[in-house]
Order: structure tokens, then sequence, then C-alpha cells
């Protein structure tokens, strides 16, 4: 098996707290909402949210995929960081085995907050991915980001 780590970071004018309850705490009803042409719901299938549940999120037939699970692995509150494993589903394709994934958000100096992202990607036998194949997701990762941080925004008082 191989692992190929990547390391994203982006800064926005939003608190962490606000963007980790909008973004972790609050997104089974918030991505549905702000994304109804990609996501259908986000589903908790094992457990309360927290450290050891599953959710499934389930897309639109307009996405290239179905759906993913996801494995709830840390949830820390009052640090603003989240580790999770995609542990199924066809976005993981044949060639990926899973992919762990830590996010974590931190105080800018300027007030808003600094998130950093971690996904480790374990592969299929001696398969090796490259930044080619990752790149979409990190792109629809970054997207995600960029709509509710202008949601974010436009609604101050929203998790505030």
């Amino acid at each position: 098996m191989g692992v190929t780590k990547i390391n994203q970071e982006f800064a926005s004018p939003v608190s962490p707290g606000r963007l980790f309850k909008a973004l972790i705490l609050e997104s089974s009803n918030l991505i549905p909402k702000l994304l109804p042409q990609f996501v259908k719901s986000i589903d908790t299938l094992e457990g309360s949210g927290g450290s050891g549940s599953i959710e499934q999120v389930n897309f639109t037939e307009s996405s290239h995929f179905k759906y993913v699970k996801n494995r709830i692995n840390e949830l820390d509150k009052e640090n603003y960081v989240c580790k999770y494993t995609m542990i199924e589903g066809d976005a993981l394709g044949d060639k990926l085995e899973y992919i762990e994934n830590e996010i974590k958000f931190e105080t800018s100096d300027n007030g808003g907050s600094i998130c950093k992202m971690t996904s480790e990607y374990h592969t299929v036998g001696s398969y090796e991915i490259n930044e080619e194949e990752i790149k979409g997701g990190k792109e629809s990762a970054m997207g995600i980001y960029k709509v509710v941080e202008a949601y974010l925004l436009e609604n101050p008082h929203i998790y505030a």
C-alpha cells in the first residue's frame, strides 16, 4: 500500500469557531442547503456525530459520484480540529483503499482564521497516486469552503 500526503492551507476573514461550526458540526444541515445541485443529503448512519460516528454524503444525479461514507476519528470542539476517514464510496474508485483527513481551524492575526487541511491517500497495492488525480477533489473541497465562507460573511449572525 502506498501513501500520498497532501497539505492545503487557506486564510479566511471568518473566525475559526464559526467556520468549524458551519463546515464540521452543522455540515449535514448547511451543505445540502447551500449546494443542493451537488449534495442531496448528509446522513449520520452510526453514532451521534462525534468520534466513531459514520456519516454518508449522498450526491445528486448531476454529480460524478453517488455517495461517500466517512468515519469521524476525532472531533475536538475546543481546538477546532476534525479528523475523519473516507472509508467507502465510489469516489475511492478501485485504486484507493481509504483517505484520512485532518482539518484544523486556527485564529489568524487579523481576527479571521487559517484552515489547515491534510489528506493522506492510501492506495491499493503498490499503486502511486499523482497530483493530477487528486486535483479534482482538492478543487471541490475548496469550492465548498468558499461557498460556506461567503454565506457566513453575508450572514454574520449565523453560528456567531
